[in-house]
């Protein structure tokens, strides 16, 4: 693709209206907001006619996904766009390895769709029910030390910019433009074609190993480096883990010698590391990210905090996974190889106190919170963590100087990063 701008042609559009009167909720049900209009655009000239509108009138337009976000980057009282008719592989180039898809494609359609053609995403997340556009703007991860978040995996597109401009690009023409793009959150431009970098199909063999957390934890670093994907469950209550690891078929290691397999099964990525997309109960989360040593004693003290004061309501496990180190200007694991820990309690308990509780842990600790999971951090605490937080800044003045694809919740979030750009 090459880059460049274009305007959109028509002077109207006709987009499909969905009714707000009833609001919308994210996925958990912890957070309610109600847009003052909600469309589908068909295309992307209609989408630019959208934005356009809205710059003129001095209106916001806000894109969703899948509603699985808990933070207030996806609530509006404005303009609410849905990427519901942009989805489905688009092109695909077999000897790169790369396929042009729509920005609302869901990712366990997309894994099946390109399992179909011979191609897979190199990873997933525990839930596949997030947009692909969803899923690069936020830094969904899934877990392994040689594995980036899903975000890695976009190397141009095109996209829709705050001044309703259509712009194409390409890592090859505009790298910076592609590594900002990666985690934005909507607030560059809205996606509306994504190239993305994948591997030829490939199958997983999913191990998942119980004992206790003193058998494992002096050997964390170990296990993660002779598995492809590791993650550690672990459950306050029992004060036993669950390892989970996936592995080319033929490969994986045994540990039997300390822990009892509770399964065991082989399939395509998309249909064997997701595992929590269809649970019937919903949970809220937070999750801060730690350069990886720092990880470790950060999940100690959580321990005992935990242990101490939360033992009796905490329902729900702690997740402890792994993230390659990338250059992606606002990622979790921007310049660092990096470890995630994430709380989790079901949604029809309480959960604020428990995480207002862990927080301040996670934040002596250096983390770096999920930007679409519960946090409190200010814009001006997170341009501390971020050494590109202020070029993020200049370059979203330059795409949307008005603001239009900001909520209040963004637009109180970025700026400090907004009046550092000026």
């Amino acid at each position: 693709m090459s880059m460049g701008d274009r305007e959109p042609q028509s002077d109207s559009w006709r987009a499909s209206e969905h009714d707000t009167r009833e609001g919308y909720q994210n996925w958990s049900g912890s957070l309610r907001f109600r847009p003052s209009r909600a469309v589908a655009p068909r295309s992307e000239e209609e989408l630019a006619q959208i934005i356009g509108d809205a710059s003129r009138q001095g209106r916001t337009v806000r894109p969703v996904g899948s509603m699985h976000s808990s933070t207030g980057i996806i609530a509006t009282d404005d303009i609410l766009v849905s990427l519901d008719h942009f989805r489905g592989v688009y092109s695909v180039d077999q000897k790169a390895h790369r396929a042009e898809v729509g920005a609302g494609t869901v990712l366990r359609d997309l894994g099946k769709r390109l399992s179909e053609i011979g191609l897979a995403m190199p990873n997933y997340g525990d839930v596949a029910t997030q947009t692909i556009a969803g899923a690069i703007g936020t830094g969904t991860h899934g877990s392994g030390i040689d594995l980036y978040n899903l975000s890695m995996t976009l190397v141009g597109g095109s996209m829709v910019t705050g001044s309703g401009a259509i712009k194409t690009f390409s890592l090859e023409s505009d790298p910076d433009l592609v590594r900002a793009m990666r985690v934005s959150f909507g607030t560059l431009g809205i996606l509306t074609r994504i190239e993305l970098q994948l591997e030829p199909d490939y199958q997983l063999h999913r191990q998942e190993w119980c004992t206790t957390f003193d058998a494992v934890f002096p050997r964390l670093c170990e296990f993660a480096a002779e598995n492809r994907n590791f993650d550690l469950y672990w459950y306050p209550r029992s004060d036993e883990v669950k390892l989970r690891c996936l592995n080319p078929p033929g490969e994986g290691p045994d540990y039997s010698s300390f822990a009892w397999l509770a399964e065991s099964r082989t399939g395509a990525p998309h249909e064997v590391i997701p595992k929590h997309s269809d649970l019937p109960d919903k949970f809220d989360e937070m999750e801060y990210a730690f350069a990886a040593d720092a990880a470790r004693d950060c999940l100690l003290a959580i321990r005992d905090r935990i242990r101490s004061r939360w033992r009796r309501t905490v329902c729900w496990r702690v997740l402890y996974r792994f993230v390659k180190a990338d250059d992606t200007w606002l990622s979790e694991a921007h310049a660092r190889e990096t470890a995630t820990i994430s709380l989790h309690q079901n949604s029809s308990l309480p959960f604020r106190d428990y995480f207002a509780d862990i927080e301040p842990i996670f934040q002596s600790h250096g983390g770096r919170p999920h930007w679409a999971k519960i946090h409190t951090m200010t814009g001006a605490q997170l341009g501390a963590r971020y050494p590109m937080w202020r070029r993020f800044g200049q370059l979203r003045r330059e795409l949307d100087p008005d603001g239009v694809l900001l909520t209040p919740y963004l637009r109180g979030l970025l700026a400090p990063q907004m009046e550092a750009a000026r």
